[in-house]
């Protein structure tokens, strides 16, 4: 990538698109930044907003990407600490909104979510501009509400049910990220079938493949077995770390090695359980880690990681990691989740739900099945080529885009390409 500090000037012949991203930064963002090359190849001026990250500039440009960052503010995991968090942010990125518009105005506004909190922006650059505004819907914040905090009071999961219908009212399209989100859009959001499109995450195969095995990353065992992903009480990766000791501590695998690699909420938790566990040998956690690391790991394990329960989120959710280790020829062990199922097909192994016990043995089974292994890697990598790509699915999402700034066009009298 090429990072450049200067202020980029826009292109007066190519309409401008802002993106809103709050809860990830970019390029950290996977799926957002490979709509921002989409969007970027295909003509348009792209501008971001979204929080900073660790080595991220107040403003920069990458890849021709205009960046616009604010510094985090993240009070805790509670549900008022989430209300704290979301209200910061909402300020902070409609600060930055005003300030990149002042460049000119733009074509069209995607808001990705969590949270659902940005129409209000949608709102005024529509009145002011008639900009067009694209719903990225990532995730169902009622669900993840609900599987946050399954006792919590129900005045907030009102507001979450409240704060998305006006997203889904206020939009103009819908992209979703599978059929179940998408049967949401148009059930509960009333949207109409032909404005939402269902853009997968897919992985970039030619940039997320099997590499040369690093041996070290087995910590002189015989077998590693990974988790890639984030680290939150909904993820499940508590289950993982309560299989591993089943694998090590009851099963007396000692020629199993983990590494379980994100950061989150529950990070610093699981690495106290681990060291209670007494998997400190048997269980690596090293935290967010680069790329390069990724890959070693990825490369040279035998088997990844889907711990995610079962739960009303995750079972209609579509798990980047699923297909990141397809993508890396890795046959997957998973909780039987409705979409999950969706994505991998053949190349995983699918347990009872939330059974810690059984996703133990199927990981040792797995392990210790290296045809097995080598087949369903095969099939991964194969479905992720021909369909899961994102080239495959870079062009609905362009051609969203293409549409509405073609009727943006039409109202105004100009070309398309005249903003």
């Amino acid at each position: 990538m090429t990072r450049l500090r200067r202020r980029r000037r826009p292109d007066a012949g190519r309409p401008r698109v802002l993106i809103i991203i709050q809860n990830l930064h970019v390029p950290f963002d996977r799926r957002v930044w490979l709509e921002c090359g989409s969007l970027r190849r295909a003509g348009y001026d792209v501008t971001v907003v979204c929080p900073r990250g660790k080595d991220s500039l107040p403003y920069e440009v990458i890849d021709d990407v205009a960046i616009h960052t604010y510094r985090p503010y993240a009070p805790g995991g509670s549900a008022l600490g989430f209300v704290l968090e979301y209200a910061y942010s909402f300020l902070a990125t409609a600060w930055l909104v005003r300030k990149a518009r002042r460049a000119g105005r733009f074509a069209v506004l995607q808001a990705c979510n969590p949270p659902d909190i940005f129409w209000p922006i949608a709102r005024w650059l529509r009145l002011v501009d008639g900009t067009r505004f694209v719903f990225d819907h990532h995730d169902l914040c009622p669900e993840l509400y609900e599987s946050r905090f399954a006792d919590g009071a129900r005045l907030p999961l009102r507001g979450l049910l409240l704060l998305e219908r006006a997203t889904f009212r206020t939009a103009d399209r819908v992209t979703s990220t599978n059929e179940s989100y998408a049967a949401v859009a148009r059930e509960r959001g009333g949207k109409r079938a032909e404005h939402v499109t269902v853009v997968r995450t897919g992985p970039d195969p030619d940039r997320l493949r099997k590499q040369a095995e690093d041996p070290g990353r087995r910590r002189g065992r015989d077998h590693l077995v990974a988790y890639l992903g984030v680290m939150g009480p909904q993820d499940g990766v508590d289950l993982a770390l309560a299989a591993a000791d089943v694998v090590v501590n009851e099963l007396g695998r000692d020629d199993i090695a983990f590494t379980f690699m994100g950061a989150g909420d529950s990070y610093d938790d699981l690495v106290a359980e681990r060291d209670r566990l007494g998997l400190g040998d048997a269980v690596e956690l090293p935290g967010r880690v680069p790329d390069a690391y990724v890959a070693d790991v990825l490369s040279t394990a035998d088997v990844g990681l889907c711990p995610d329960p079962r739960n009303p989120l995750n079972d209609v959710s579509t798990m980047n990691k699923t297909m990141e280790y397809m993508a890396y020829e890795l046959p997957v062990v998973s909780f039987d989740l409705r979409e999950t199922r969706v994505s991998a097909a053949d190349a995983a192994v699918y347990v009872r739900p939330n059974e810690v016990d059984a996703f133990a043995r199927a990981i040792v089974d797995l392990v210790d099945a290296p045809q097995q292994r080598a087949a369903m890697g095969r099939y991964g990598r194969e479905r992720v080529e021909k369909e899961l790509a994102w080239e495959h699915q870079q062009h609905g999402y362009v051609g969203v885009f293409d549409e509405l700034t073609d009727e943006l066009a039409a109202s105004r009298g100009t070309s398309a390409r005249e903003g």
